[in-house]
C-alpha cells in the first residue's frame, strides 16, 4: 500500500535580513515553499499550486477567460509559478534580471532590489497573462510590470501570490490598475 504523505498547511513569516544594501528592504518574507528552513516535499508544491488555482477561479471567475500563460518573477516567483502551472495545466514564462537580445522584451523595475531591471521576453499584443510571485509587499514591482505589459498590448488578468503583506497597500495599488490580487495567505509586515 502506498504511503500517504501529510502535507502541512502553508505558513509564512517575516525575518530580518542581514547584510542588506541601502536600497534593499530590511525584512524578508519566508514561507513553507521556499525551502529555507525545511525541505519541501513535491506533494507540498502540488498542493500549494492547486490551492492557489482554486482561489484564482473563485475570486476572479469572470476575469480569467482564456489564459495564454503565467508570468512568474525570477527567484522567489519561480516555484509558485511552476506549482500553479501544474495545477492549472497552463504554460508559464519567467521574467529574469537578464538583458538579452530576444524578441518581445518588456523591461520593468523592481524598485527595492539591488538589481532593479527585470525583463519579460516574447510578449506580444493580445496575450492574456496571470502574473505570479511568491510575496507582495508594496505592489510596486507588479504595478510596474502591469503597466509595461499593457504598453506592449498584453492583458494582465490577475496577480497571484503566496503571501501578501497587508500593511503596505499592494492590493489597493493593483485594484486601482484593474488587476485583482489573489493571495494564498496574508501577513502583517513591519511598517
Amino acid at each position: 500500500m502506498p504511503e500517504t504523505i501529510a502535507v502541512p498547511p502553508f505558513t509564512a513569516r517575516i525575518v530580518e535580513r542581514l547584510s542588506v544594501g541601502a536600497t534593499s528592504r530590511r525584512e524578508r518574507v519566508i514561507h513553507s515553499l521556499d525551502g529555507l528552513e525545511n525541505p519541501v516535499h513535491p506533494d507540498t508544491l502540488a498542493t500549494t499550486g492547486a490551492d492557489l488555482w482554486r482561489l484564482l477561479q473563485e475570486q476572479v471567475p469572470e476575469g480569467l477567460g482564456s489564459v495564454d500563460f503565467l508570468l512568474g518573477l525570477d527567484a522567489g516567483g519561480i516555484l509558485p509559478t511552476v506549482s500553479l502551472a501544474g495545477a492549472a495545466q497552463l504554460p508559464y514564462k519567467i521574467a529574469w534580471k537578464l538583458h538579452l537580445p530576444l524578441d518581445g522584451a518588456v523591461r520593468f523595475s523592481e524598485p527595492h532590489a539591488m538589481r532593479t531591471d527585470v525583463f519579460a521576453y516574447g510578449i506580444t499584443h493580445g496575450q492574456r497573462i496571470i502574473i505570479v510571485d511568491d510575496e507582495i509587499t508594496t505592489g510596486r514591482t507588479l504595478a510596474n510590470l502591469t503597466r509595461r505589459l499593457r504598453e506592449a498590448g498584453a492583458v494582465p488578468l490577475a496577480a497571484a501570490c503566496l503571501v501578501e503583506d497587508t500593511t503596505r497597500g499592494a492590493r489597493d495599488l493593483l485594484t486601482d490598475l484593474g488587476v485583482p490580487l489573489v493571495s494564498l495567505t496574508t501577513i502583517e509586515g513591519a511598517e
